[in-house]
């Protein structure tokens, strides 16, 4: 069984469920959000997410890579 506590919802958007306990921007680089689109979830996320902005962009740019790779 698997427990999850971060706080998520519903993003129409992508059609997905989204952790909002990372920033906005850190949200739309995951699911690929083009720059300008429309945010259903705008003010719900955090402001600061404890991840560096380096880090996010070479795990984005990772999981990335792993996802082409399948």
């Amino acid at each position: 069984m698997s427990i999850i506590d971060s706080p998520i919802s519903s993003c129409n958007a992508v059609r997905e469920m989204v952790l909002t306990d990372q920033t906005q921007r850190e949200c739309a680089l995951e699911h690929g959000c083009p720059s300008g689109r429309s945010c259903p979830l705008d003010g719900c996320f955090a402001e600061i997410s404890g991840i560096t902005e380096e880090a996010t962009l070479e795990q984005l740019a990772a999981a990335e890579a792993a996802h082409h790779r399948d």
